[in-house]
Parts: structure tokens; sequence; C-alpha cells
């Protein structure tokens, strides 16, 4: 199915701890390179993982049309593990409790909310497949920690 939808601006990257994420999976690093990953999708990262996200995605116009309202692609955020070697993500989701706050009016079913989410979480990883793949060169840069234990 596609989606025939404008490509929206980037997100603006936050300088959140990863760490701080439920799913965080990231090691100590400190140095997250929001910056050089945001000049990336200004300058075409984003637009092309978009296009091809859209091109291949379930939602449909309704549902992206949620997304629109809540303002959920703003909420991406894109960074550097240096650790693993890869772009790291969290993408935005429809809360668990959206139907007790009422969350969007045309919310109707778990089944909307969870292919929200899942769609959502494609997207980013769409975003970082782009990243890794036409953009970023940065493999190698991590140097361990001298005071790591010696396991021999």
């Amino acid at each position: 199915m596609t989606l025939d939808v404008e490509v929206p601006p980037p997100p603006e990257l936050n300088q959140v701890d990863p760490n701080e994420y439920e799913d965080a999976e990231v090691v100590g690093e400190t140095d997250y390179r929001r910056d050089e990953l945001e000049a990336f999708l200004r300058d075409g990262a984003w637009e092309t993982a978009f296009t091809d996200w859209a091109d291949e995605t379930d939602l449909d116009e309704r549902e992206f049309d949620i997304v629109t309202d809540l303002e959920m692609l703003r909420q991406f955020d894109f960074f550097w593990d240096a650790f693993a070697e890869r772009v790291g993500y969290h993408a935005p989701g429809i809360p668990e409790d959206w139907k007790e706050r009422d969350y969007h009016p045309d919310l109707d079913s778990w089944g909307t909310v969870s292919g929200i989410n899942a769609s959502l979480t494609e997207l980013g990883q769409q975003v970082c497949d782009v990243l890794l793949d036409e953009y970023i060169d940065w493999e190698g840069d991590y140097e361990a920690p001298d005071d790591l234990p010696d396991f021999e």
C-alpha cells in the first residue's frame, strides 16, 4: 500500500539521554552526535527514508492524519550509539491508556493504535537504515575506556 502524503519536515532532535527511555539499550555514551544527525535529516535523509517508508506502509491517510494531529513525527529522536556503532532511535507511540484519556477523537480501536505504533517504529528503522547506508561513516570512532576489566 502507498501513503500519498507530502513529506513532513524532519524532527528537531532533543538533547535527551537515551538511557532514560524505557526501551534503552545504550551503553554509557554521552556524545550522541545529534547535531550531525539532524543536519543529515535536513540534507535529505529524512525525505528519502520517509518516501521509502510511505511506499510500503500499511498506514492509511486517516491514520496518518491522526499522527500529524498529534505531532508524533516531531517527537522522533535519533542518536549515535558509538558502543554498538549504530543509529539508535526512539519512536513516539500512542499510550496504552489512549481510550481513558480520550487521546484523539478518531482513535477507535486497538488495531488502529497498534498499526500507528508499528508503522512509526518501521519509519524510525527506515531512517536509521538510510542514515547508516548513505550518510554516516563513523564506524570505528569508538574507543573503549582504559579501565575495562581484563577477562583473560
